[in-house]
């Protein structure tokens, strides 16, 4: 017969403060200045905090002439500002606005919002007109404007420039080039694909030899043919590229040699005339990026000391609004009001906020701990690592410690890292000790440097000479990281 009964049982559930806790922690710094300037815009108890912002900058400014920073070019110099301590239980989070986030970390002035607003005023910097290059449809535009050209031929080419890529290339045909053009303008009569041709070989011609190109062999094509007639190799390197490229890359002297009928020496200087050639010319330009990588933490070496803050270029400024608060606070049945919930967000979204930042700091801290070798010494001395080391030591829990590493970034002088750059896998050595990969993989990068160019070290070899020095790597862990480093075999490195 059915009957109830009653049981007790015991479950773990998150409350809503530690899931807002738990999804803060695994953002990255861009994913929460979003989320921060989302509870900004829709929460009424919550007001950006703009003061002592203009201190932040300065004092960003002023931290590259300490003892043990790096010099004011440096990208890390200029972004280190003392962090301002936040009780975890206020309702204030006290750091630097997100308008300010690339400009206090990537400027190393600290009146380049002052020098944008007035170019006469004494703060300005010269040098900030220097550093902006033009991009390659802005060069190519501005060449175009030297051609007396009608209005028909002139927005042809015009629209050739802008269907370019970034490396210099039409990788559209021709034919589909007009139906767009068609598309987008009018033209009276209906425009030809010879026009099209004429006005490439006028986009071609405008700057540097290759742009404007529809391939490699064109390319490559395009910047021998404009060498000088007496350029040693010139004849027989404008055959290699136009119809022995593939051959060229497999390394197949003596079939290139046959085909085009030249001698070995000739053929010699040919090649190295061809390597020297640029097969993505667009690159010289500038591009306009958004991608950025911004920093959670800063290392410095503070008098032999490393040591670690947050970021305050990656803080926004937060607070509870506090008239809003005292006044809901006065009203008869405030905590039944929908409003009480939005109250209580904003404070769990600021203690939440510090919580995620300390937490960050800690873990960083650690890091740098365990791999002061690296701050020293670079890749080589890189120790192996994993999280259960980190959590262990701060009595948190592996997940947690994923979570802070997880697309978070650390400025240091050797550059900007991944905090799980920090984390190589663990390798055996003959002593019987440990190594990390990552001390591997610079260890073949220092071989492979210095190898003889004309002979060069094979994945046996370079497996042997680590024996040599106690590191026990099999083949194809050589091949493997020396694909990781995107250098090609020992048959393409060598050089005639």
């Amino acid at each position: 017969m059915p009957s109830i009964e009653l049981r007790t049982r015991q479950s773990l559930a998150l409350t809503p403060r530690l899931q807002q806790s738990v999804r803060l922690l695994q953002l990255s710094s861009l994913e929460f200045q979003q989320e921060l300037r989302t509870a900004l815009d829709t929460n009424p108890f919550l007001e950006y905090d703009s003061s002592d912002t203009e201190d932040v900058a300065l004092a960003t400014a002023s931290t590259g002439e300490e003892a043990g920073a790096m010099p004011a070019t440096d990208t890390v110099a200029s972004a280190e500002a003392k962090a301002v301590p936040a009780d975890s239980g206020s309702d204030t989070l006290e750091t630097s606005g997100q308008d300010d986030m690339l400009g206090d970390f990537s400027g190393d002035y600290g009146s380049r919002s002052s020098s944008r607003q007035n170019g006469d005023s004494d703060g300005s910097d010269p040098a900030e007109w220097v550093r902006s290059q033009s991009t390659l449809c802005e060069q190519l535009h501005d060449a175009l404007r030297l051609y007396r050209l009608d209005d028909r031929d002139r927005a042809v080419a015009r629209f050739i420039i802008e269907a370019l890529d970034d490396d210099g290339y039409l990788r559209q045909d021709l034919a589909e080039l007009s139906d767009s053009v068609a598309d987008s303008v009018e033209f009276e009569p209906e425009l030809t694909e010879e026009e099209l041709l004429v006005a490439l070989r006028l986009v071609q011609s405008l700057d540097r030899p290759g742009l404007g190109a529809r391939s490699l062999s064109e390319c490559l094509s395009l910047q021998v043919n404009a060498l000088p007639a007496d350029t040693p190799g010139r004849d027989v390197a404008r055959q290699i590229v136009e119809h022995h490229l593939e051959r060229l890359a497999r390394r197949e002297q003596a079939e290139l040699q046959k085909q085009i009928g030249c001698s070995a020496e000739e053929l010699r200087v040919a090649c190295a005339l061809v390597r020297k050639l640029d097969p993505k010319p667009g690159n010289c330009y500038g591009r306009t990026e958004d991608n950025y990588v911004v920093p959670d933490v800063i290392v410095r070496q503070v008098c032999n000391k490393w040591t670690v803050q947050i970021n305050p270029a990656v803080q926004p400024r937060a607070r509870i609004h506090r008239m809003y608060a005292e006044l809901f606070a006065q009203l008869a049945g405030a905590s039944r009001s929908p409003l009480a919930q939005q109250l209580q967000e904003a404070r769990w979204l600021i203690r939440n906020a510090q919580q995620r930042f300390d937490t960050i700091q800690r873990v960083a801290e650690c890091i740098v701990a365990h791999q002061k070798a690296f701050f020293q010494y670079g890749e080589i001395a890189l120790k192996p690592m994993v999280l259960r080391d980190v959590a262990d030591e701060l009595g948190l829990h592996e997940s947690t410690i994923s979570r802070a590493t997880g697309n978070k970034y650390m400025a240091t002088p050797r550059g900007i890292f991944e905090f799980k750059h920090f984390f190589p896998r663990e390798l055996g050595t003959e002593s019987g000790g440990t190594c990390s990969a990552a001390a591997v993989r610079a260890l073949l990068k220092e071989m492979i440097a210095a190898e003889n160019t004309r002979d060069p070290l094979s994945d046996v070899m370079l497996a042997k000479m680590l024996a040599d020095q106690g590191v026990l790597v099999a083949r194809r862990t050589v091949a493997k990281y020396r694909h990781l480093m995107k250098v090609p075999p020992a048959e393409l490195r060598r050089q005639l």
